[in-house]
């Protein structure tokens, strides 16, 4: 009976063992998740140089506007127009 049990165990170990992920297995995996990140953090930052640019193009854009805004105010005075 003894010999029984020791045996259904080494079978439940060998399917178990089975399972297990080898270490190549893990480190495939490692890497295309490190893959993925890398991409993902080269997306991150080519946004963030765009917000940097836009940032700076929204405040060329603003300057403009208000130039046009007082130079449409001169315009209408000239004109007396209100």
């Amino acid at each position: 009976m003894n010999e029984d049990k020791i045996i259904s165990k080494l079978i439940e170990h060998d399917r178990k063992l089975d399972e297990v992920v080898t270490k190549s297995e893990f480190n495939d995996f490692k890497d295309k998740v490190l893959t993925g990140q890398d991409k993902m953090m080269n997306i991150l930052e080519r946004l963030d140089q765009e917000r940097i640019f836009t940032t700076a193009w929204v405040g060329r854009i603003e300057k403009e506007v208000e130039e046009h805004t007082r130079e449409i105010k001169n315009i209408k005075q000239a004109l007396k127009i209100q």
